[in-house]
């Protein structure tokens, strides 16, 4: 069965919008990633098919989202990689639809 999620990222005070979608592929284990948005730096590059399972329990540093975003994003703060690791357990079934959040105060 394959698994879909997409999660909508508003960046905070750059005022950037993400849309990520995650779709597991038919081999049950990797998932595509794709993302639409206005940030020049999270448009850049696209991230390769993920096995789910092996990035939501890889350390920060084995982690190929987290690699991609090194290479990729100059903002540390950015919200972004956790979304998209976020839409990689949901898709590939590791996790459920439940929101996240940041409130600053």
């Amino acid at each position: 069965m394959s698994g879909e999620c997409t999660v909508t990222v508003n960046a905070g005070v750059c005022g950037k919008v993400s849309k990520i979608t995650a779709k597991q592929n038919d081999d049950g284990m990797t998932v595509s990633v794709t993302i639409e948005s206005d940030c020049p730096m999270v448009s850049k590059n696209a991230l390769p098919d993920i096995v789910s399972w092996e990035e939501v329990g890889a350390p920060f540093n084995e982690s190929k989202v987290y690699q991609w975003a090194t290479e990729n994003l100059r903002h540390t703060a950015c919200p972004v990689p956790s979304a998209i690791i976020k839409s990689i357990e949901v898709a590939g079934g590791l996790g459920l639809k439940k929101d996240v959040s940041f409130k600053i105060e």
